[in-house]
């Protein structure tokens, strides 16, 4: 397995698990939340922006689980209506036949891929020596490929390419934007988050209306008509609500922000360390490593916390559901 894999999975390893000297989040109370779980036979073993992989080789995406194999030792990188995008860490990397869950193209990317997304027969990738390019399924090529400056380490929540139109933005390894059109992908143009040198790298990437807004372990950046904003937290989450924007600090705190950055609210929860964070029917939801699960108001002025349970293993919430340690918690049925 390549050094930069062994890093990434070494650093997410070390930011689940922490230290024996972490101090922890330790609400005076919390409520049960067992009238909103249910269970589901699996568990997850690895998860990217846009699913999960499951341990009996299935898949968890934005609509919930499914049962079609992804092939042993793939994991789960994203999906359109059509097609299922897999890879492994010897570089293989697979398309899969949504409806019949065949394996109609399999691509040696050496080194392996970190991330992908498929719209109109394009795949656009990022391997893990930071390359990036665009293959054609009908094709059966890469149309291009270049390479962005090599990192040595990176965070292990890499976001996915983005399509827009005709445009394709490359959340890269090295803290930066690549954006080109498909239709000449050699023009491209570069935004630069961050400078860092480790643990850099693109953790979310979204569209909000004509508004990018994407996010480095250090840095939270939207970029849009009004222009370029950015702002300097460490990040362990973002989600957007609406017309706001809700950073999740590892310092434990939670910030609302209007498109230009500005903080509108703020809400600390000293020593919280957040795993996973949603917007959804207007709350906004927190997950601590220890098993607190916040529910907070949009103005972040009220909440609640559940005790759910100390989190064992990857986590992934989507579309009001929380998969978690073989429990799926139906997030519409907590209140603040």
């Amino acid at each position: 397995m390549k050094t930069l894999l062994l890093l990434s999975l070494t650093a997410g390893a070390l930011l689940f698990s922490g230290c024996s000297s972490k101090q922890y989040f330790e609400p005076e109370n919390t409520l049960s939340a067992s009238g909103a779980e249910s269970s589901f036979n699996g568990t997850i073993v690895d998860v990217s922006r846009d699913g999960a992989t499951l341990e009996n080789g299935g898949y968890i995406d934005k609509n919930g689980i499914h049962n079609t194999s992804l092939g042993e030792g793939f994991r789960f990188l994203s999906e359109s209506g059509k097609y299922i995008l897999a890879s492994n860490a010897e570089g293989m990397f697979r398309l899969i036949d949504k409806n019949s869950g065949k394996v109609i193209k399999e691509v040696k990317m050496q080194p392996p891929v970190v991330s992908a997304s498929v719209r109109n027969g394009l795949v656009a990738y990022i391997l893990e020596n930071n390359a990036f390019g665009l293959y054609s399924i009908k094709e059966g090529k890469k149309i291009v490929e270049n390479r962005s400056e090599r990192t040595s380490a990176i965070d292990a929540r890499a976001a996915s390419p983005l399509f827009i139109d005709t445009l394709v933005v490359m959340p890269m390894l090295d803290g930066k934007l690549v954006i080109f059109d498909t239709r000449d992908p050699e023009a491209m143009k570069v935004v630069y988050l961050s400078s860092d040198k480790v643990f850099n790298n693109v953790i979310y990437l979204e569209r909000m209306g004509d508004t990018l807004v994407a996010a480095t372990p250090k840095k939270l950046l939207t970029l849009g008509t009004d222009g370029e904003f950015e702002y300097k937290k460490n990040v362990a989450d973002v989600a957007i609500g609406g017309n706001y924007i809700y950073l999740f600090t590892k310092e434990g705190d939670i910030i609302k922000l209007d498109i230009a950055l500005e903080p509108l609210a703020a809400k600390k929860f000293k020593f919280a360390h957040f795993v996973a964070a949603t917007v959804y029917k207007n709350k906004v939801y927190a997950l601590d490593k220890q098993g607190s699960l916040i529910v907070l108001s949009p103005d972040l002025g009220k909440y609640k916390i559940y005790d759910v349970g100390e989190v064992e293993s990857p986590v992934f919430v989507a579309n009001g559901k929380l998969y978690k340690d073989g429990e799926i918690i139906h997030l519409d049925k907590l209140g603040y």
